[in-house]
């Protein structure tokens, strides 16, 4: 499995996660949505489409576990994509989509949250990074040229793994769904 340059090009201080990996056919769409970007002009997006449950630089076995046992039970998950958000206060932030999905996952993924000490407690905000760590001063326009090419698709998403990413070490266990690699260009 290849993972892109921005996982690996971090190494260190990139921290271990639960995540969703998303269909095949989803992730090429969003690929392509960053080489249309990327065309206009905006910088490249070269991370793997995923969607985050929770991350920690090291992350706990016991939050691995519970993880284990409550995310195959959910796994396929519908997305639907409700909006855009910045995260992000300082010089660079980040753009994504928010995202909505299932009561059953939803609870999923704050039970796991909330079992790891270096999260947020049982808080998850589900959304898909499609800028990561731009220059403030782009982002109305980032938005506007997102907005733009994605209005009328791209308006649903499958999540049809979950699983653990330890970038350190590069190793994925698939805790749910699909052992497929996923479509990395």
């Amino acid at each position: 499995m290849r993972w892109s340059q921005e996982e690996g090009a971090l190494g260190m201080a990139s921290p271990e996660n639960i995540l969703l990996h998303l269909s095949e056919d989803d992730e090429q769409q969003v690929r392509d949505v960053f080489t249309r970007l990327e065309e206009r002009g905006f910088p490249a997006q070269q991370q793997t489409p995923h969607i985050t449950i929770t991350f920690s630089p090291n992350m706990h076995d016991d939050v691995v576990q519970r993880a284990a046992e409550l995310l195959p039970p959910v796994i396929p998950a519908a997305f639907q994509r409700v909006g855009s958000v910045v995260f992000g206060t300082k010089r660079k932030q980040t753009v994504a989509w928010l995202l909505e999905t299932t009561d059953e996952l939803e609870i999923a993924a704050r039970q796991i949250s909330a079992l790891n000490p270096d999260g947020r407690g049982p808080r998850w905000i589900p959304h898909l990074t499609v800028g990561l760590r731009l220059p403030r001063e782009i982002i109305p326009e980032y938005i506007r040229a997102l907005d733009e090419l994605t209005s009328a698709h791209l308006k649903e998403f499958t999540a049809v793994r979950a699983a653990f990413w330890r970038p350190r070490a590069r190793e994925l266990t698939v805790l749910a769904g699909t052992k497929e690699s996923c479509n990395s260009r």
